[in-house]
């Protein structure tokens, strides 16, 4: 089955949504993830069913897409949403395909972005990217420090990575000259190899998420958002960039996600980096190591009882 740009955009413009998070301390409207919010951390989210398509506090609308087998007519649709709304975009490109039947192998993969056959997915990306009036941060290949076989370009020899990386930033820069360009690992021990020096790096992404049971099971008691974010963050600190938690998720019972909710809208001394959250509103395709299998992100669902 193909897979379209139409899954992951488009249906976050025509579903109306209900609020469910508190609203932000006061992020202005249009925030680009790259500058520096002193107040509190923008809010931003990935929202395909459109639950925070009213919510005024929202500045980063962000999109998830493959450069294979993608529907990319729709992305003009993305900014005209967002301009709209006043929010900028954070575009992450997969670079595979979301059909898992016709994806091929890390190597294969590898050099073939080293060899330049993938130059093309990645310009037409970009020429769209270029021709848009909203701010726009590229995100690519994310979480590449990662060992748990999820992503085909992950775990990586870092120097093949880094080279793939500046190939597609170069590439696209050339149609997006105005773009931001975020490198975006998970945050686990080992990213500081992954980096692609600041010349590639306007603005760092992290992934950070609380699911209650987990944190249970290993320390015997509930983590806060501030506990889970220090790790990665520590790691990247000393490139001296801005920092975004590019993908956000809690799950658990309603004492825990409205405390997590609090406190992903906060400013933190400890994190004078941090100016943005953009929360991922959708279901893990992924399963959780140790038997946690999906958990499912979406605000509309992520109470436990």
């Amino acid at each position: 089955m193909k897979y379209s740009t139409a899954t992951a955009v488009v249906s976050a413009f025509i579903v109306g949504g209900c609020l469910v998070l508190p609203a932000s301390a006061g992020s202005p409207a249009g925030t680009d993830p790259v500058q520096t919010n002193s107040a509190a951390s923008a809010f931003g989210s990935y929202d395909p069913y459109g639950d925070f398509s009213n919510d005024k506090s929202a500045t980063i609308e962000e999109l998830f897409l493959p450069w294979e087998d993608v529907d990319l007519s729709t992305l003009p649709l993305a900014d005209a949403y967002a301009l709209q709304r006043g929010r900028s975009l954070l575009i992450t490109i997969e670079p595979w395909t979301w059909s898992k039947d016709w994806r091929i192998t890390p190597p294969e993969l590898r050099n073939g972005i080293l060899s330049g056959r993938y130059d093309a997915n990645m310009q037409a990306i970009c020429n769209l990217a270029g021709q848009m009036k909203s701010p726009v941060t590229i995100r690519w290949a994310q979480e590449m420090e990662d060992t748990n076989g999820r992503f085909t370009w992950a775990n990586w020899a870092p120097k093949d990575w880094i080279a793939a990386y500046k190939r597609e930033v170069d590439v696209c820069r050339k149609a997006a000259p105005a773009a931001k360009y975020m490198w975006s690992p998970k945050g686990m021990d080992g990213l500081e190899k992954y980096y692609p020096g600041d010349d590639y790096v306007d603005v760092i992404g992290l992934s950070v998420f609380g699911l209650q049971k987990r944190d249970n099971d290993e320390t015997g008691r509930d983590r806060t958002f501030a506990e889970t974010l220090k790790p990665g963050y520590d790691r990247v600190a000393k490139f001296n960039k801005p920092v975004v938690v590019a993908e956000l998720g809690y799950v658990g019972k309603q004492d825990y996600v409205t405390k997590w909710a609090e406190e992903t809208r906060k400013s933190y001394a400890e994190f004078p980096a941090l100016t943005s959250v953009v929360y991922f509103n959708q279901k893990e395709t992924w399963p959780w190591l140790n038997g946690y299998g999906l958990p499912d992100w979406r605000v509309t669902q992520h109470v436990l009882p």
